[in-house]
């Protein structure tokens, strides 16, 4: 099962066991949300960052800013 087909009562057992226990209200949009984020991480993971450097090596001022409003 992945969090994209999660049901509401199992979204409340995962909370639960995680120490989080979830008012009967919130179960439908805490498995809904949790579905969202996991299209969106599917989609980061389809990408395909080739030659980008880590963050690491990202030097914070070096930037030409030449912008007109």
């Amino acid at each position: 099962m992945s969090a994209a087909d999660l049901t509401p009562p199992e979204a409340a057992r995962w909370a639960a066991r995680s120490g989080l226990p979830l008012a009967p209200d919130r179960h439908a949009e805490v498995a809904s949300t949790a579905g969202h984020i996991h299209a969106a991480v599917s989609l980061l993971r389809k990408l395909d960052f080739g030659d980008t450097p880590p963050a690491a090596a990202y030097r914070a001022g070096g930037e030409q800013h030449d912008a007109a409003v």
